[in-house]
């Protein structure tokens, strides 16, 4: 159902409709967990378990309704925030001996009598563009310098940082631009809008269509947006023109509910959000 008040478009999906959308999802990371025990078991069963580097992730989140808001058009933790997870023989876990299986089958609709022992994590936000400079660096690759500006001259060099620090591996090519960085434990992302209200290609729109960019920036305390007018012939935002502005502090609002940002205006832009 979609209501449509004063120019608006709004999105309601009745309540039955929202569970069965919600069971749909979780039936298909059910289905996506098992596929993924048989793939890191098939690893064992073919001794591949020693020399293989794995590394598992998404390209993004997804609502279930979350602020009123479905699949992934948002720049809110619910559709950011993706799952990464390594393992690096003999570095994340010891190498299995003659016969034994690192990664045994355990079907997830089964009931387990223990637990597995978890791995080491880390609460820094990290950014997905490192996965090429930290799976280089893992493989004992040399890891390509920072891509200049303009980079259409340059044959290999990489946006993201080397997460190799956070492994503590003291044999492996650290990223020297970590320490003492302020941008250390920052993750950006954006996404674009057609129009100031909702309208009905807000979730997607054309690229001749941006209006405007909404740039967000999230630290461990807290998440920043900004919507900025956009120029989608040139590729260009204006930070001097902010639309709307979004600040939710993690620990009081885990689910960034409450928007703080007209209650703590009154300076000029984070330095770390303007280009």
């Amino acid at each position: 159902m979609i209501l449509h008040i004063a120019g608006r478009f709004h999105l309601i999906i009745p309540p039955l409709k929202s569970m069965k959308i919600r069971q749909s999802y979780f039936a298909s990371v059910s289905y996506m967990d098992t596929q993924v025990g048989h793939l890191l078991s098939a690893l064992d069963d073919l001794q591949l378990a020693n020399s293989t580097i794995v590394a598992f992730t998404s390209d993004h989140g997804w609502a279930l309704g979350e602020h009123g808001e479905w699949a992934k058009y948002s720049n809110f933790d619910v559709t950011t925030h993706v799952p990464l997870m390594f393992y690096v023989p003999g570095r994340t876990a010891p190498l299995p001996e003659a016969g034994e299986k690192l990664f045994p089958y355990i079907d997830p609709f089964d009931s387990i009598s223990e637990l597995m022992e978890p791995g080491r994590q880390v609460e820094d936000p990290v950014e997905l563009v490192s996965l090429f400079p930290t799976l280089a660096g893992l493989a004992g690759l040399h890891v390509p310098p920072r891509c200049p500006s303009p980079s259409f001259h340059v044959e290999l060099c990489r946006e993201g940082q080397s997460l190799l620090n956070h492994f503590q591996f003291h044999d492996l090519e650290e990223d020297l631009t970590l320490r003492g960085n302020p941008r250390e434990s920052i993750a950006y992302s954006q996404y674009p809008r057609p129009a100031d209200y909702p309208q009905w290609n807000s979730d997607k729109p054309s690229l001749k269509d941006i209006k405007f960019m909404g740039y967000s920036i999230r630290t461990i305390d807290y998440r920043y947006t900004v919507w900025v007018s956009f120029n989608p012939h040139e590729f260009l935002a204006n930070f001097s023109d902010v639309h709307a502005g979004e600040l939710y502090f993690v620990d009081s609002d885990p689910l960034q509910d409450h928007n703080m940002y007209n209650e703590t205006q009154g300076g000029d832009l984070p330095q770390l959000l303007t280009p």
